[in-house]
């Protein structure tokens, strides 16, 4: 494994285990306990995935010494606002069954994400938190917070692949020392991920996977990944990236693949604007 040290001294693997859209209960503890049993330490939840219960489960009957472990969530819009977040993370804990998380975020830049960061701030220093972030702000966003703020982020989760390398975000996130993660680190499949040619090339000439291929390019970039699978194979085969390099022939063929634009929804759209609403209602 390898690890990244946060603004605040904390260290974070650069690869962990995350839970999108795995549904709570025997498949999501199955998948953690598959991700902790082949070497994971980092498991990335959240409150919108309503599996924080079964994430915890799993740490739980995992027997794993928690200061081995580096475990996140974030907080949903609809818990925004300093009192509201402040249920919101005793909440939390209490699901996962933990009496610290290494990382907290805000998920999303709408709402009122101040009051919800002034609420993870004092959490933080009363050590319910050992590192707080947000997750989905553009860098205007987080030149925002970071110069209003008493406690400066510490990550930035934001829609990074080989299709959206997000260069012009991490070098703002760089500037400010907040590390960047990726979510969707393979695109979910889209554009053909798995069966790039340029990717394939590169995967035959190191004896690896696309998506080793895909993982390995962020993770040398310097980006936290967290990919998701339900299948053990292809979760020891994700964490499987640490025994070869890119060269810059490699490096410099998949940074063409960038299409400079996300390949999901964009904040600023008024009609995503309006779909996160609906979620915070």
């Amino acid at each position: 494994m390898e690890y990244v040290t946060l603004n605040n001294g904390v260290t974070m693997p650069m690869l962990g285990y995350g839970v999108y859209q795995i549904p709570d209960g025997p498949q999501t503890e199955r998948g953690v306990r598959d991700a902790l049993e082949v070497g994971y330490r980092l498991i990335d939840t959240a409150q919108a995935y309503g599996n924080e219960a079964s994430v915890g489960a799993a740490i739980a009957a995992s027997g794993i010494d928690r200061a081995d472990l580096f475990v996140t969530t974030k907080v949903w819009i609809a818990n925004a606002g300093e009192a509201k977040a402040a249920q919101s993370i005793d909440e939390s804990l209490a699901k996962l069954g933990l009496d610290y998380l290494d990382l907290l975020l805000v998920h999303q830049p709408f709402g009122d994400y101040y009051g919800t960061w002034r609420a993870m701030e004092h959490a933080y220093q009363a050590g319910q938190l050992r590192a707080i972030g947000v997750s989905n702000f553009y860098p205007d966003r987080l030149i925002d917070l970071v110069t209003f703020s008493e406690v400066k982020p510490m990550v930035n989760q934001v829609e990074t692949h080989v299709f959206f390398q997000q260069a012009k975000a991490r070098e703002y996130m760089a500037k400010y020392g907040v590390q960047a993660e990726s979510w969707g680190p393979f695109a979910e499949s889209r554009n053909g991920l798995f069966t790039n040619p340029v990717l394939q090339a590169v995967a035959d000439k190191h004896g690896k996977t696309t998506a080793q291929v895909a993982l390995r390019f962020l993770i040398e970039g310097g980006v936290v990944v967290i990919p998701k699978s339900t299948h053990r194979e292809r979760i020891a085969e994700n964490l499987d990236v640490f025994d070869f390099a890119l060269d810059a022939d490699d490096t410099a063929a998949i940074g063409r693949l960038d299409l400079g634009k996300s390949q999901f929804f964009h904040h600023a759209d008024p009609e995503t604007a309006e779909m996160f609403m609906g979620f915070a209602r």
